[in-house]
């Protein structure tokens, strides 16, 4: 059997969603690595040229899968980057077994990650604070309950995050750490700013230049925060660090022109709601300089220290 054959037996957007769907801890880029690990194990390519075809197939499949790509494509990009790296070293039965070895460690590492990160970020948390939190971030829990486990008594501010909502999600397993909470509107970050002591801030991707890639509404946080001086801190698995280097709102790969264009409404009533849906962003680009330090698993950064930890990364 071949390889294209015994690959496309396996439905890899299929067993991603599976993933995404049954383990709510496990992240866009995790799951993507997981799905192509399973994928590596399915298929038998006889070349190191079919080898490499069959895993860019899927990753583009997995980025056309879905409307928001860009943590996705992080994991994608990690598993690529060490499969070249095997390539150049070892027969193709050989690269098969070490990228699954090596596919498989990153999936189970990936909660030592998270660890990492609130190691890193929880000392910035201080008794009495009040921190405002934008939007869910996984890893903005992690730290959050490792404060708590310290003992500190904080209380926190979190933005609804509309459309989705994803605010309350934040506020309830809070809540559920008995920590005081207040779930603001999207529109009011403004208003309680100078109640604020610092901002946390989750990423889907940190870009090239050390700006992040997050939920709406991040980048007019960022400014304000920015006008009342306030620190803003990212937190963020180094795996998604991207290749990616936007200068504006509209260069990333999530930008469609008919985002909030003037298009004719021709009916005679508009589903307003429906319309706001349909043709505004999900995701905006903060640049670099609103941006105080980074928490990561590889430590706390600075936007410029991302540069160097991805030409580490693909040059090294």
């Amino acid at each position: 059997m071949t390889g294209g054959a015994s690959s496309g037996a396996f439905d890899v957007v299929g067993h991603y969603n599976k993933l995404i769907k049954e383990d709510a801890s496990i992240s866009p880029p995790v799951a993507a690595v997981g799905s192509l690990v399973k994928l590596i194990e399915l298929q038998h390519a006889t070349t190191m040229l079919e080898f490499t075809m069959i895993a860019r197939s899927a990753c583009e499949k997995l980025k056309a899968a879905t409307s928001n790509s860009i943590s996705l494509s992080a994991g994608c990009d990690v598993f690529l980057q060490q499969m070249s790296r095997l390539s150049h070293t070892q027969t193709v039965d050989e690269c098969r077994r070490a990228l699954i070895r090596a596919g498989t460690e990153f999936v189970q590492g990936a909660g030592k990650c998270r660890e990492s990160v609130a190691e890193f970020g929880s000392p910035f948390v201080r008794d009495e604070q009040t921190i405002l939190v934008h939007s869910y971030s996984r890893v903005i829990m992690g730290l959050l309950a490792r404060a708590v486990k310290q003992n500190k008594r904080f209380r926190v501010y979190l933005t609804e995050s509309r459309p989705d909502q994803s605010g309350l999600r934040a506020a309830e397993e809070l809540r559920q750490l008995g920590v005081p909470c207040e779930v603001i509107l999207d529109a009011a970050v403004g208003y309680i700013m100078e109640k604020v002591d610092m901002i946390l801030v989750g990423a889907e991707g940190v870009v090239e230049s050390g700006g992040l890639i997050n939920k709406i509404g991040t980048y007019q946080l960022a400014i304000i925060a920015k006008a009342a001086k306030k620190p803003f801190y990212a937190v963020a698995e180094s795996f998604k660090f991207v290749r990616l280097y936007p200068l504006s709102q509209y260069d990333l790969p999530t930008y469609r022109s008919d985002m909030l264009s003037f298009r004719e409404k021709p009916a005679a009533t508009v589903d307003w709601q429906a319309e706001l849906l349909k043709s505004n962003p999900t995701l905006d680009y903060t640049p670099p300089e609103f941006l105080t330090l980074l928490f990561t698993d590889l430590g706390v950064l600075t936007p410029s220290g991302v540069s160097d930890e991805l030409i580490k990364f693909y040059l090294d």
